[in-house]
């Protein structure tokens, strides 16, 4: 966004209540109590497992922050968010209170000694559980705290001296010291901008292709750079449980540290010059190290270089090593992949990956482990004679699974699952994973069987389910499933036999809580956790999972939420609000799946449609709109036509139930859904009004591809052209609601899409209104602006759509 045009809307907050052309003031406004209450609702608890499953650790969640925190100073440099004050990240939800559950007695224990103005975050188990280390924010830096599971106590071990700049900088040691990676204690004082620029910024390409995605927030000038190499400037310590402090190693810009899995050795990555102003940090140059515990160099094992030069398509990835881990399964063995065409999806090849290891003490050569035609998607270790190995190819959706024998890499892989990966009626789901003895996850098997959970997705719905997978027959035996009126979902595996678990268990009126399931004993589930419903108000609204067809026979589903004890023969149709988000597929036949359960719980997060139940409104929530095109055929080339169809056909299923008044129905969507909702409004008349946050409007702004589109603009310009709602603008005719906010740096949503797609519509007389949310990105986080974006939308429904057959909106 032009940097004038930034201040002018920060001074004056938001655009007018008046539907002019001009700016107004005004403060920050608060919908209708049914609304803001539910808001308000405290959060439900997340948790942390011990190793055997036998308690789990509370941790309660800190409401939204407030406007003046998002106001505090922040960097935005090399495609990072950075509170300088703190050498952490600037946006970052955090923990207020820590409690420990018993999983079978019940007891609930509080932990004492927490630190005041509690912003805790980055929870790890020692590898004994005998201890929880944690990071606490605050003014001046984060430090490092530990809880004593003997005592059930919090102390600090150090002052705020940790660098969280990338995040990832606790590990636990096998002898229970923790390994952080801390602020440089020589970086000296933060370098201040020079008081006159000593010359033009200038970027110069020597003719080698250089397409990448439009970044945000990226270096911009010598000042960034230096600023950049201050704030990663960091030094590994280790730091024991009394608090004191040992330097590891050499200081540096580290990007990230692991441990192998005995505790000997590190595998340390640390960015190096030259940077880049077009690509954010996560692609400067860094070179890989294997370090001895104690800091000496053991081995460089790689030097990556600049990833500007990334070939295009979303199977693109970069030359050379990369995902470089330990193997779970042994106490010091890396491994990695090596793409063999360059990077590039378009070059044919046979063996398109080599997937490598080196074992301790890494004086030998690497060693062949396996190879891909596609790429590498990971591996699931076991132990020397089984792992699960991974392979993906996203341009067809294609998702394998095999199992490799690690001690014989010439014996071929045995391929177990081939599927699309979107297709949720036959996904087997995902490995459970339990901890070996050096404190790793590994799979869960017995012999060839491997323990899955599953989302069990149906055209009912999902019901999930725990089960074997054989991998030689590929015959799969359920051993658990959620049953109707509950979506209940496996969530640890307690035995070696799975017939031990704990589930998370809800449904469209209960608040999920957690289960102990026996099914070996065949005594009752027993309840765990006792967390409240919530949202009161909204006890006994209707929720409907309900299917219907495209006109071209396509299978189509949404979730239907109407008001408690609405009765559409005595009370008459309601206003519709109307939310969704596209998706293409390869398949027909898998994009009619459906998606989601009637079962789950109606939870509520900050750009939820379903406030507007208490307002009188019907919703049409998670409401399919496919976009497909099968074996070479483009989806987006049926953009325009799939999402008008999907658009008639869910309003006329509506309206066919008797629920919806065809003249009051509203449509609108976050980032890609705002997308999709200012073409249905440039290519129809079928709404009332429609509502767009953060959305991307123009895509000849995103020409390197976007979403699942993955040719270039100068190869599908007419896509480009066709899909965009900037180029319709003149065509408009239903009023639109734009919201964003002004720090957004996803990718392709910048700001500047919603100031020149306002003042187009703006220039062709459409009633529309822009309002932009200072310091907020591309999800909204104070409650200050969570709370004016639900007035904003709330005012226009009333306006637009409730009350619209008041009005003459169209021009």
């Amino acid at each position: 966004m032009n940097r004038k045009l930034t201040k002018s809307i920060l001074a004056l907050a938001f655009l007018g209540v008046g539907l002019g052309s001009n700016f107004a003031q005004t403060t920050y406004q608060t919908p209708p109590k049914a609304i803001s209450d539910l808001v308000n609702a405290p959060s439900t608890p997340s948790v942390v497992f011990s190793k055997n499953g036998d308690w789990m650790m509370l941790l309660e969640r800190a409401g939204n922050p407030s406007i003046e925190d998002l106001a505090q100073e922040e960097l935005r440099i090399a495609g990072l968010r950075i509170n300088p004050a703190t050498s952490g990240p600037s946006r970052s939800g955090s923990v207020e209170n820590l409690k420990i559950k018993m999983t079978k007695g019940g007891e609930e224990i509080q932990i004492t000694g927490l630190p005041d103005n509690p912003k805790m975050n980055g929870f790890l188990r020692s590898k004994d559980d005998k201890y929880v280390a944690f990071t606490q924010t605050e003014s001046n830096g984060i430090s490092l705290w530990v809880v004593d599971l003997s005592t059930y106590r919090a102390r600090k071990l150090t002052d705020t001296i940790l660098n969280e700049i990338l995040g990832g900088g606790l590990i636990w040691t096998p002898e229970n010291e923790i390994l952080i990676k801390a602020v440089n204690p020589s970086r000296g004082v933060i370098p201040k901008a020079p008081a006159a620029p000593a010359g033009p910024i200038i970027q110069e390409t020597s003719g080698d292709a250089a397409p990448s995605r439009t970044y945000q927030d990226l270096l911009a000038n010598p000042h960034d750079e230096a600023l950049f190499a201050y704030f990663m400037d960091s030094q590994l310590m280790l730091v024991n449980l009394n608090g004191t402090q040992k330097p590891i190693g050499p200081s540096g810009m580290i990007k990230s540290m692991d441990l192998s899995p005995d505790g000997a050795y590190l595998l340390i990555e640390t960015i190096k010059k030259p940077f880049s102003y077009l690509v954010p940090a996560s692609r400067f140059p860094y070179e890989v190290e294997i370090w001895s515990k104690t800091g000496q160099k053991v081995k460089p094992l790689a030097q990556i270089p600049l990833d500007e030069n990334r070939p295009t398509g979303f199977d693109a990835t970069v030359a050379g090593p990369r995902n470089i881990n330990w193997r779970a399964d042994h106490p010091a063995t890396l491994y990695w992949v090596e793409a063999q065409d360059g990077g590039d999806a378009k070059v044919e090849i046979a063996e398109r990956e080599i997937i490598y290891t080196l074992k301790a003490p890494f004086a030998g050569q690497k060693q062949k482990l396996a190879s891909t035609a596609y790429r590498f998607g990971g591996i699931a270790w076991s132990d020397d004679n089984f792992a699960i190995f991974s392979e993906r190819w996203s341009r067809t959706r294609m998702d394998r699974k095999s199992v490799i024998n690690p001690s014989n890499p010439k014996q071929a892989p045995k391929v177990f699952i081939d599927r699309s990966s979107d297709d949720i009626y036959n996904d087997p789901g995902n490995p459970v994973f339990t901890e070996n003895e050096l404190g790793q996850r590994v799979l869960l098997r017995k012999g060839d069987l491997v323990f899955m959970t599953s989302e069990g997705g149906s055209s009912e719905g999902s019901m999930p389910y725990l089960a074997t997978f054989d991998t030689k027959t590929k015959a799969e035996k359920i051993l658990w499933r959620s049953e109707a009126p509950y979506y209940e979902r496996v969530v640890k595996v307690l035995d070696e036999e799975g017939t031990e678990f704990i589930t998370l268990k809800e449904s469209t009126e209960i608040q999920p809580n957690y289960w102990l399931i026996n099914t070996k004993k065949r005594i009752a589930p027993l309840q765990v956790t006792n967390f409240a419903h919530p949202y009161e108000s909204i006890k006994g609204i209707k929720k409907q999972l309900v299917t219907y067809k495209r006109k071209d026979g396509l299978n189509l589903s949404a979730v239907v939420y109407t008001p408690a004890n609405y009765n559409p023969e005595k009370d008459g149709t309601l206003p519709v609000l109307m939310w969704a988000y596209p998706r293409e597929y390869k398949s027909a036949e898998i994009a009619a799946q459906v998606r989601g359960s009637k079962y789950a719980f109606t939870r509520l997060s900050w750009g939820s449609p379903i406030y507007w139940v208490t307002r009188g409104y019907a919703i049409m929530d998670q409401t399919e709109m496919p976009i497909v095109g099968e074996g070479e055929e483009e989806p987006n080339d049926y953009f325009i036509e799939q999402l008008v169809s999907n658009a008639e056909a869910a309003i006329d299923h509506i309206v066919g139930m008797g629920v919806g008044d065809r003249r009051r129905i509203g449509v609108g969507g976050h980032s890609y859904g705002a997308f999709m909702t200012a073409n249905l409004l440039s290519h129809t008349n079928l709404f009332a009004a429609g509502i767009a946050r953060s959305g991307a409007y123009n895509r000849t702004l995103t020409p390197f591809g976007f979403q699942y589109e993955q040719r270039t603009y100068w190869e599908a310009p007419e896509v480009y052209f066709n899909m965009s709602p900037f180029s319709y603008a003149h065509k408009v005719e239903t009023p639109i609601l734009l919201i964003h906010g002004e720090a957004d740096n996803n990718s392709g949503t910048f700001p500047i899409q919603s100031e020149r797609y306002y003042n187009a519509l703006k220039g062709h007389g459409v009633t529309t209104r822009l309002v932009f949310l200072p310091h907020e990105s591309h999800g909204y986080a104070a409650k200050e602006s969570i709370l004016h974006t639900l007035w904003e939308m709330d005012t226009w429904l009333e306006k637009y759509v409730k009350n619209s057959n008041q009005l003459d909106t169209k021009k």
